[in-house]
């Protein structure tokens, strides 16, 4: 199992019981000083404050310090995933229907890697785009990394 993913499969379960979403786990830096980048989101769709991510940090910090995935030191980043959010799961691409996303693949669809476009929803297995090219089917299996585009239909409906 990938680090991040066993990561996730710590924490998830007592963060959920505390009302909060994993949207995202992340380790980058070099091995000699790695960051571990844990983002969430409260599940009642309340702004993420200040003290929600020290509540936050505490509990991951507790779970992995029992757990310790993770060899030797590290940092521990815990934050909001932020307006222009990263899509990560399948319901991402739902919820967000209707706002601009940058889409990137691990391999050409349709002759391209890269995307942008209004968001359709999920047809299946696949990422609906409204692109200036026309609309295109990307496969969910295939997307590497993908985000909202800020802009003001998104600032004002406030990140959700």
């Amino acid at each position: 199992m990938e680090k991040t993913a066993e990561i996730e499969t710590i924490l998830a379960p007592a963060l959920a019981a505390m009302g909060f979403d994993v949207v995202r786990v992340l380790m980058t830096g070099s091995r000699q000083n790695p960051t571990l980048q844990v983002m969430v989101e409260r599940a009642d769709g309340a702004n993420l404050s200040l003290d929600d991510c020290t509540e936050v940090s505490r509990t991951i910090s507790a779970l992995l310090d029992v757990e310790d995935p993770i060899a030797g030191r590290y940092l521990l980043e815990v934050s909001s995933p932020g307006i222009d959010r990263p899509l990560v799961r399948a319901r991402d691409f739902e919820r967000f229907t209707g706002h601009e996303a940058r889409v990137e693949t691990s391999e050409p669809v349709d002759g391209r890697r890269r995307f942008r476009g209004r968001l359709l929803g999920l047809d299946g297995d696949y990422v609906r785009l409204d692109t200036p090219e026309g609309e295109a089917a990307v496969p969910l299996a295939a997307i590497v990394r993908a985000k909202l585009v800020l802009t003001d239909e998104l600032i004002a409906a406030g990140g959700r």
